[in-house]
Protein backbone atom coordinates (compact mmCIF):
# COMPACT_ATOMS: atom_id res chain seq x y z
CA UNK A 1 0.00 0.00 0.00
CA UNK A 2 1.14 3.59 -0.69
CA UNK A 3 -0.53 6.90 0.51
CA UNK A 4 0.27 9.95 -1.49
CA UNK A 5 0.46 13.18 -0.19
CA UNK A 6 -0.29 16.46 -2.77
CA UNK A 7 1.55 19.38 -2.46
CA UNK A 8 2.06 22.58 -4.30
CA UNK A 9 -1.51 23.46 -5.23
CA UNK A 10 -2.08 27.47 -5.42
CA UNK A 11 -3.73 30.54 -6.73
CA UNK A 12 -1.65 31.52 -9.95
CA UNK A 13 -2.74 34.22 -12.80
CA UNK A 14 -3.06 32.93 -16.52
CA UNK A 15 0.53 32.22 -18.11
CA UNK A 16 1.79 31.38 -14.76
CA UNK A 17 3.50 28.36 -13.48
CA UNK A 18 3.67 25.88 -10.55
CA UNK A 19 4.80 22.72 -9.70
CA UNK A 20 2.90 19.91 -7.81
CA UNK A 21 4.67 17.44 -5.65
CA UNK A 22 3.36 14.08 -4.46
CA UNK A 23 5.05 11.75 -1.87
CA UNK A 24 4.10 8.25 -2.06
CA UNK A 25 6.51 6.47 0.12
CA UNK A 26 7.20 3.04 -1.04
CA UNK A 27 5.64 2.90 -4.79
CA UNK A 28 9.18 2.13 -6.15
CA UNK A 29 9.59 -1.13 -4.07
CA UNK A 30 7.85 -2.96 -6.04
CA UNK A 31 8.78 -4.33 -9.84
CA UNK A 32 5.85 -2.56 -11.80
CA UNK A 33 3.97 0.57 -10.97
CA UNK A 34 2.25 3.55 -12.97
CA UNK A 35 2.43 6.81 -11.00
CA UNK A 36 -0.96 9.55 -11.97
CA UNK A 37 -1.76 13.13 -11.79
CA UNK A 38 -5.51 13.73 -12.68
CA UNK A 39 -7.48 16.79 -11.90
CA UNK A 40 -11.30 17.22 -11.23
CA UNK A 41 -12.89 20.87 -11.61
CA UNK A 42 -16.82 21.42 -10.58
CA UNK A 43 -19.37 19.78 -13.31
CA UNK A 44 -16.65 18.22 -14.82
CA UNK A 45 -15.67 14.00 -15.37
CA UNK A 46 -11.87 13.44 -13.56
CA UNK A 47 -9.53 13.79 -15.82
CA UNK A 48 -6.36 11.67 -16.50
CA UNK A 49 -3.92 14.36 -17.14
CA UNK A 50 -0.13 12.51 -16.94
CA UNK A 51 0.91 9.46 -15.80
CA UNK A 52 4.80 8.05 -15.65
CA UNK A 53 5.41 3.99 -15.41
CA UNK A 54 8.51 2.08 -13.74
CA UNK A 55 9.99 1.76 -17.28
CA UNK A 56 9.56 5.05 -17.52
CA UNK A 57 7.55 5.72 -20.09
CA UNK A 58 5.26 9.48 -19.62
CA UNK A 59 1.82 10.12 -21.28
CA UNK A 60 -0.01 13.50 -21.15
CA UNK A 61 -3.51 14.27 -21.90
CA UNK A 62 -3.74 16.45 -25.08
CA UNK A 63 -5.09 19.09 -23.41
CA UNK A 64 -1.73 19.80 -21.68
CA UNK A 65 0.87 18.83 -23.67
CA UNK A 66 3.68 21.15 -24.41
CA UNK A 67 2.41 22.94 -20.94
CA UNK A 68 2.57 20.23 -18.53
CA UNK A 69 5.51 17.53 -17.73
CA UNK A 70 5.13 14.70 -15.65
CA UNK A 71 8.64 13.68 -13.93
CA UNK A 72 9.95 11.73 -10.83
CA UNK A 73 12.74 12.13 -8.43
CA UNK A 74 15.09 9.38 -8.57
CA UNK A 75 16.42 9.03 -5.33
CA UNK A 76 13.01 9.41 -3.45
CA UNK A 77 9.53 8.03 -3.67
CA UNK A 78 8.31 11.25 -5.33
CA UNK A 79 6.06 12.70 -8.36
CA UNK A 80 6.12 16.00 -10.07
CA UNK A 81 4.37 17.68 -12.00
CA UNK A 82 5.15 20.74 -13.90
CA UNK A 83 2.91 23.08 -14.91
CA UNK A 84 3.31 26.11 -17.22
CA UNK A 85 1.34 28.56 -19.59
CA UNK A 86 -1.59 27.97 -17.16
CA UNK A 87 -4.93 29.01 -18.47
CA UNK A 88 -8.47 29.37 -16.17
CA UNK A 89 -9.68 25.81 -17.45
CA UNK A 90 -6.79 24.24 -15.65
CA UNK A 91 -8.61 24.97 -12.95
CA UNK A 92 -9.25 21.83 -10.41
CA UNK A 93 -8.46 19.58 -7.88
CA UNK A 94 -5.31 18.16 -8.88
CA UNK A 95 -4.85 14.70 -7.41
CA UNK A 96 -1.94 11.69 -6.94
CA UNK A 97 -2.95 8.64 -7.55
CA UNK A 98 -0.98 5.24 -8.24
CA UNK A 99 -1.08 1.68 -9.26
CA UNK A 100 1.09 -1.06 -7.72
CA UNK A 101 2.14 -4.25 -10.01
CA UNK A 102 -0.56 -2.77 -12.88
CA UNK A 103 -0.16 -0.76 -15.43
CA UNK A 104 -1.30 2.85 -16.51
CA UNK A 105 -5.26 2.66 -17.06
CA UNK A 106 -7.08 5.61 -15.57
CA UNK A 107 -9.65 2.98 -13.88
CA UNK A 108 -6.92 0.90 -12.04
CA UNK A 109 -5.76 3.91 -9.94
CA UNK A 110 -5.63 1.97 -6.59
CA UNK A 111 -4.20 4.69 -4.18
CA UNK A 112 -5.43 8.18 -4.32
CA UNK A 113 -4.37 11.48 -2.45
CA UNK A 114 -6.44 13.84 -1.04
CA UNK A 115 -5.87 16.42 -3.78
CA UNK A 116 -4.33 19.79 -4.35
CA UNK A 117 -6.25 23.05 -5.41
CA UNK A 118 -5.07 24.83 -8.02
CA UNK A 119 -7.64 28.05 -9.05
CA UNK A 120 -6.16 30.05 -12.28
CA UNK A 121 -7.56 34.08 -12.46
CA UNK A 122 -7.74 35.33 -16.03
Amino acid sequence: QVQPVESGGGSVQTGGSLRLSCVAPGYKAVSRYCMGWFRRSPGKEREMVASLDSIGRRWHANSVKGRFAISEDNDKDALYLQMSLLKPEDSAMYYCAAVLLGFCVSSDFTYWGQGTQVPVSA
